[in-house]
């Protein structure tokens, strides 16, 4: 029974795995208001642009190295209309804003993308993105602290109170003091070798819907989320009125028995080369389906439950038709619990066809068919009785007769007919009243 449970265990395990990419979050940070239309020193923010932040959520103690693309796994995000680029202090990597430029009209919603980092280090002073529902510092944006954009508004910008972006910017700002600053940052793809301007949609020269990139990344020496436990870490900030979607690509570094191992997790499966493990939740938006692995229809590739989607229970079992323990009921097959005669996996046939007790027998033919040789093994509930072995062409005639001595168990015995044409047999075996027969094809 052990190794029934062993072939189970190893079942489940191949449907539900263990990833370090626990989920990814996308956060609604606010959405613009009237007032915020006013400042157009940064170009002009449509009313009821919607700022999202992307955060990917880690196993506690692993540790961010890398965002990218590559030819294999194309790295891309993409709405239905333009992304917002303050054009005057935005920034195409959120580690490059000085803190007080947070405070001028909407600069504080700018389109980047960070590992991380959300402003330079000033005063011995860096921050880091934290989801508003764990900001627990207050907030140094919006409100009393924004300077009222180019139309000078007295109570300031950023205080739009919508319930779809929960905590006000006035009382969180999702920014909170690093602990540990990454060090080593580099990136490829984004800016002008030359002029290191950024003409993609993180750059405001030109207003754009998308960036995908085959030939990117963004990287550093290593950031985990500040909360240990959740260890969520803040890679993207976008602000549009359109629907946002991506596809991404992350790097990961996990400390296993004191040795560092690194992971590269992708949002696609068409390729993948060693050290790399497909994530459906790097793909946005979320595909619904069945995502139960205890059911037929389980889809790897969802994230979410469809209503109705799970219909099947996996039944477990062998199919095998000619195995003495074929179970009708099963929907997956594993051929190591198929058990036949002198055949069991180091298990006890008695025990798992308890019906070959009584009066009964099962046999196996092997190789079926065959150019050469068969064999035969035969186990028997009736230990007091002949065996009687015949076999015989498609015209009846008998080519083959052996009885063996009273026994529970043969195996390996070969069947006398190797000099006979090619064709289809059939052989009978008898013991007591008991016969059974198959067929035997001989090329």
């Amino acid at each position: 029974m052990r190794h029934i449970l062993v072939l189970l265990l190893t079942f489940v395990i191949q449907f539900t795995g263990f990833s370090q990419l626990e989920k990814v979050i996308v956060e609604k940070y606010y959405v613009s208001d009237v007032n915020d239309a006013t400042d157009t020193l940064g170009g002009g923010l449509p009313v009821g642009s919607t700022t999202y932040r992307i955060y990917v959520d880690l196993a506690p103690g692993s540790t961010l190295r890398k965002i990218y693309g590559d030819v294999n796994h194309p790295f891309s995000i993409q709405s239905t209309a333009p992304f917002f680029n303050h054009e005057s202090d935005g920034q195409t990597f959120a580690k490059d804003f000085v803190k007080n430029r947070y405070l001028e009209g909407v600069v504080a919603l700018d389109t980047w993308l960070t590992l991380g980092q959300t402003t330079k280090t000033q005063a011995g002073k860096t921050f880091v993105g934290v989801l508003k529902n764990q900001d627990i510092d207050g907030s140094f944006i919006g409100g009393v602290n924004n300077d009222g954009g180019s139309a000078l508004i007295s109570t300031g910008l950023l205080v739009n109170n919508n319930s779809s972006a929960g905590i006000p910017l006035t009382q969180a700002d999702g920014m909170d003091t690093m602990a540990t600053i990454p060090t080593s940052w580099n990136n490829f793809g984004l800016l002008d070798f030359v002029s290191g301007n950024d003409s993609t949609m993180f750059g405001s020269l030109v207003a754009q819907n998308e960036f995908i990139s085959d030939n990117f990344y963004l990287s550093n020496s290593g950031i985990k989320g500040l909360i240990p436990d959740s260890n969520q870490i803040l890679v993207a900030q976008l602000t549009t009125t359109g629907d946002l979607s991506f596809h991404l690509n992350i790097v990961v570094d996990v400390l296993v028995n004191g040795v560092v191992e690194t992971i590269n997790y992708v949002s696609s499966n068409d390729t993948l080369l060693l050290g790399e493990e497909f994530n459906p939740y790097l793909i946005y938006p979320s595909t619904c389906g069945c995502n139960n692995s205890d059911f037929v229809e389980y889809d790897p590739t969802v994230t979410c439950l469809e209503p109705g989607s799970c219909i099947t229970p996996i039944i477990i079992g062998c199919m095998d038709t000619m195995a003495c323990n074929y179970d009708s009921n099963a929907n997956v097959s594993l051929a190591n619990l198929c058990c036949y005669p002198g055949k069991c996996n180091n298990r006890d046939i008695a025990i798992v066809c308890p019906a070959l007790r009584g009066e009964n027998f099962e046999f196996l033919v092997y190789p079926n068919p065959s150019s050469a040789d068969f064999f035969l093994d035969v186990y028997s509930g009736m230990a007091n009785e002949v065996i009687k072995v015949e076999v015989f062409n498609t015209f009846g005639v008998k080519v083959c007769e052996q009885a063996f001595a009273p026994t529970t168990i043969i195996t390996g015995e070969k069947l006398e007919f190797s000099n006979t044409e090619k064709g289809v047999y059939h052989i009978k075996v008898q013991i007591g009243e008991q016969v059974q027969t198959q067929l035997l094809f001989k090329n």
